[in-house]
């Protein structure tokens, strides 16, 4: 098997769509063009808080570099603050084949904290795009949202929800979509910006 540049464990179907999109675009990254391979671990987050390590140890050899991604809230490790639980799988991977190779991003609470950007392609893709209220002040008169807060305090719960209202079907591909299209420039989740700040330590944008 040719070497690759990267591997990622990932805790669900969402997550692997949304790092397609993030992938399908280099450019908006600011990284060069990656060869990947993703997996999703059929026992989810708790798997990947618990025994991601491991499962991507057996694979150093085969990729330059490894990315585990999952989900605080669900991981069953909520009662460890997320940067210290993401400090301390980064303590194990680089006691592992990997060494210093190998990274995790512990997303808080959960990835719809990266879908809530201020852009008009959420409205779209979320199937609100012409209705009123706007999706925003609905999110505050449906509770989701503080008024003035960037984001719904449970981020995924409040797609869901607005995801029903508009009679959109949940879908891993709307992760994706979403990724394909947003400003990524207007995301300040700390976890989506250590992801980008990792991938770009690794595969820095080719020269102009």
């Amino acid at each position: 098997m040719t070497r690759r540049d990267l591997v990622v464990l990932v805790a669900d179907k969402d997550m692997e769509h949304a790092l397609k999109g993030l992938f399908a675009r280099p450019q908006s990254m600011s990284i060069r063009p990656v060869v990947y391979d993703t997996f999703v671990h059929p026992q989810h987050d708790p798997a990947c808080a618990r025994r991601g390590v491991s499962f991507l140890a057996r694979m150093s050899t085969q990729y330059d570099h490894g990315l585990l991604l999952f989900d605080h809230e669900g991981s069953g490790r909520e009662a460890t603050p997320s940067d210290e639980l993401q400090r301390e799988i980064d303590g194990h991977l680089a006691t592992s084949a990997w060494g210093e190779r190998a990274k995790a991003v512990v997303v808080d609470p959960e990835l719809e904290a990266w879908v809530w950007s201020p852009s008009p392609h959420v409205d779209d893709v979320a199937g609100w795009t012409g209705r009123a209220p706007s999706l925003r002040e609905w999110l505050v008169t449906e509770g989701w949202l503080r008024e003035g807060a960037p984001k719904p305090a449970r981020p995924k719960a409040a797609f869901h929800s607005a995801l029903r209202a508009a009679g959109v079907a949940r879908s891993a591909s709307l992760y994706q979509q979403i990724a394909e299209r947003v400003s990524l420039r207007r995301c300040e989740d700390r976890s989506f910006r250590r992801l980008q700040r990792t991938l770009q330590e690794w595969f820095p944008a080719d020269p102009v």
